[in-house]
């Protein structure tokens, strides 16, 4: 009796699992035949971006046009495809939530739930319970430093350290008008320290750059000595000889979520949905690892020189505080640094 059990168990799972292969299947045929899949996205550095987008034509042999830029420069040049009626983006990866928030609002995004949604970490899944955004890139802003101009015990421990008058002319940080990692970072720190904070920043004359990968070159070259920075991109420069560090901020490392979405007028609709299925891929997993990213899949481990997510104090911010807070913070950003 129970061999018998265990065989109609067995037999019932085969065919419940038989529809989802042969419909992923045949999306996959469908995608085939529209050939190409263009992608705007923040999330990774471009040789990131780029080397995900290969991994999805070697699978498939579909194309991918990767346009890579900042977060705010990617969602205005989607917002006047949309003008134009010109479909244009098939997938959009911003890493400002607050651009999923209007863009859901307005209509803009076909609802799609990748079948393998359920299978990546358990606090990036159900990012959007409606399931038109989904969280497919995850990544942490902390303390950065040039290891040739501070010893590691004379390098900030914590987020206000940066405000003494030592790190004059030696503090780099992102623009939050640009890059939506500088602006969740910029809203963090207002939530937990007020805009004084800043105000007493802008008296250390802090370089200013649009992407916060932007502080990379600044301290690889000894212009700036410490910075608020990507661990990703920081710990890929650092794996090339670059002679960089990082900190976990004693007082929280802030934990940017970015999403992915379809558009609803996307040109290539099937290649679109293939593509969200490849990004909670295990390979998709493995290069964002390779990249120093931190892999969504739990199959794959952090990056050397990282810890994993759940090892680390965080500051993380609701979807409404950020899709209303960084709009404030960029006009509150220019009054005080006129930039």
């Amino acid at each position: 009796m129970k061999g018998w059990a265990r065989l109609t168990i067995a037999a019932a799972l085969a065919l419940i699992s038989v529809p989802a292969r042969a419909g992923l299947q045949e999306l996959t045929e469908a995608a085939k035949k529209e050939g190409e899949v263009t992608w705007y996205v923040a999330h990774y550095t471009s040789d990131g971006a780029e080397d995900l987008g290969r991994g999805f034509n070697e699978t498939y042999g579909i194309k991918v046009n990767v346009v890579r830029t900042t977060a705010q420069v990617a969602y205005q040049r989607l917002l006047q495809d949309i003008r134009q009626k010109r479909a244009t983006c098939d997938v959009f990866s911003s890493t400002d939530v607050g651009h999923y928030v209007r863009l859901k609002a307005e209509a803009n995004f076909e609802k799609y739930i990748p079948e393998n949604a359920q299978m990546i970490l358990a606090e990036f899944r159900n990012f959007d319970p409606e399931g038109f955004y989904h969280a497919t890139s995850a990544g942490l802003v902390l303390l950065t430093y040039n290891e040739r101009e501070v010893r590691a015990n004379d390098a900030p421990g914590r987020w206000t350290d940066i405000l003494d008058i030592k790190w004059k002319g030696k503090v780099a940080v992102g623009h939050p008008a640009f890059s939506g990692y500088a602006g969740t970072w910029a809203l963090a720190m207002r939530k937990h320290y007020g805009w004084r904070f800043f105000e007493k920043l802008e008296k250390n004359q802090p370089l200013v750059g649009r992407s916060i990968n932007d502080a990379i070159p600044a301290l690889n070259a000894g212009r700036r000595q410490v910075a608020a920075g990507a661990q990703g991109a920081t710990l890929t420069s650092a794996s090339h000889g670059a002679p960089l560090a990082i900190t976990y901020p004693s007082d929280g490392s802030v934990l940017i979520v970015a999403p992915s979405a379809i558009m609803k007028e996307a040109k290539h609709p099937n290649a679109a949905r293939l593509f969200m299925e490849y990004l909670y891929s295990v390979q998709a997993a493995k290069i964002t690892a390779r990249h120093f990213g931190i892999p969504l899949r739990p199959e794959i481990p952090v990056p050397p020189g990282a810890r994993p997510v759940n090892e680390v104090k965080t500051i993380r911010l609701t979807v409404e505080e950020i899709s209303e807070g960084i709009p404030e913070v960029i006009e509150q950003w220019r009054d005080t640094f006129g930039n």
